[in-house]
């Protein structure tokens, strides 16, 4: 039976009474908000559910946080084509805290969560095979954290001397420069300065 957006609030709330935090529903989809002790329960529901029926993994993905005492919002994306309904599941977390896998509810999340714990750091237990999957092995840092620096720790260069791609620490051919970024109809102000300078001269 095909339900709509509302429906699933009413169904998803009735079913998760004691799990789901929160829901709002936002351009025509469904937010929920669950602690991640929860996290596998919930989504193991939204599954099987025969209301429900989110069959299909979309994304797994993190927000960064890092005022936050909760750092990371982890985010993951349902699709259900029975019901042509998506989900949004949020839960917040600590930097030191793991998160359950749900590689054994969706096989495809065994990819998406390599690539959550590579970009952001953030370890999943119960994971068949935690490894980076876009970054080089030995690189250092995760790169979508707010504190990874915009250059990275490290350049890869082809090395004539060695015949062989190397990697070293980056190098600045210049120091960051800070450009007078004041407005043009009013003069930069080393400008208004030395016009300053001659005026009290000519006096």
């Amino acid at each position: 039976m095909l339900i709509n957006v509302h429906d699933l609030e009413k169904t998803v709330n009735s079913g998760l009474t004691t799990t789901i935090k929160r829901s709002d529903i936002k351009f025509g989809e469904l937010f929920i908000y669950v602690n991640i002790e929860d996290l596998t329960s919930a989504i193991l529901f939204l599954k099987t559910n025969n209301k429900c029926r989110f069959k299909q993994l979309i994304d797994i993905t993190a927000v960064d946080y890092p005022g936050n005492e909760k750092r990371f919002k982890i985010v993951y994306l349902l699709l259900s084509h029975e019901n042509n309904l998506r989900i949004a599941v949020y839960s917040e977390i600590e930097e030191s805290v793991a998160v359950p896998s749900i590689a054994k509810i969706y096989p495809s999340a065994n990819w998406m969560e390599r690539e959550v714990f590579d970009m952001y750091g953030i370890h999943f237990k119960d994971h068949p095979d935690l490894r980076r999957i876009l970054t080089d092995y030995g690189f250092e840092g995760h790169p979508l954290r707010k504190d990874f620096p915009l250059t990275g720790h490290t350049e890869v260069r082809y090395s004539e001397d060695k015949k062989r791609v190397i990697s070293e620490p980056v190098k600045l051919d210049q120091e960051y420069r800070h450009f007078d970024a004041a407005s043009p109809w009013e003069g930069t102000k080393y400008i208004k300065g030395e016009i300053k300078k001659k005026e009290e001269d000519k006096k």
